[in-house]
């Protein structure tokens, strides 16, 4: 008996996923054990990862709690890390808003950088897709990486003390968001924006608890409206 359509689908996320599997093992194992070795139990860890599945916020706020940065800091710049959620989710809901309520907040859950990005690329591609199978590929892609993500962290916060804080994959993040962002940047306001943050966040680099990453993002969201506004003159213009 052949599989359904959305079940094919399923299975086509999860073999396009895997490759997000050799960064997501790492990076979880060395947040489990940072998030531990700062002091979170096991379960504290745990319950970090399952409620707000988002590596690089939580990599964040462990670091601030750790140098002691004031409770208002962490929380507004774990948001702001995570304000491009918001953007994810505006740009998938042409794509998965009519599913039921129920399913639609499983899949509000498990929209995180590499869901996104991958079902974004499919469905551009595939335009004929029915809604099933787009909520196949986006599940296949989601589930699979995020099982690994909480397993991984487990693994890293029970072995803390096996596992050096300095094993070298502090490059999962840079190179993950990499693989994300550099199909997306399609205008010329996407790259200004890109284009912005990136150096705003080096010049900046210097202010405590990272606040310098709050403003090179507010200022990144600003130069690409106006680029924005500007590109739609221009055309109107024409």
């Amino acid at each position: 008996m052949s599989a359904s359509p959305a079940t094919q689908q399923f299975m086509k996320g999860a073999k396009d996923g895997l490759p997000f599997h050799l960064v997501i093992w790492p990076f979880a194992a060395i947040f489990g054990a940072i998030a531990t070795k700062a002091g979170l139990n096991v379960a504290e860890v745990m319950g970090f990862s399952l409620l707000v599945i988002a590596g690089s916020a939580q990599l964040t706020a462990v670091q601030l709690l750790s140098d002691n940065a004031p409770t208002l800091i962490v929380i507004i710049t774990s948001l702001t890390v995570n304000l491009r959620m918001g953007m994810y989710s505006a740009a998938i809901t042409p794509h998965l808003g009519k599913t039921p309520l129920l399913t639609r907040a499983f899949a509000a859950y498990m929209l995180y950088d590499q869901p996104y990005a991958l079902s974004s690329i499919k469905f551009e591609k595939d335009p004929d897709m029915t809604l099933s199978e787009k909520l196949g590929y986006f599940f296949g892609v989601a589930i699979p990486i995020a099982v690994a993500w909480y397993i991984l962290t487990l693994v890293g916060a029970l072995l803390a003390d096996q596992i050096p804080p300095d094993l070298g994959v502090d490059f999962a993040v840079p190179v993950t968001f990499l693989a994300v962002v550099s199909p997306m940047l399609k205008t010329l306001a996407h790259i200004a924006s890109a284009f912005t943050s990136v150096v705003l966040v080096l010049l900046l680099g210097f202010m405590p608890y990272g606040t310098g990453l709050l403003i090179a993002a507010a200022c990144a969201l600003v130069v690409g409206a106006q680029v924005e506004i500007w590109m739609e003159k221009r055309k109107a213009m024409q």
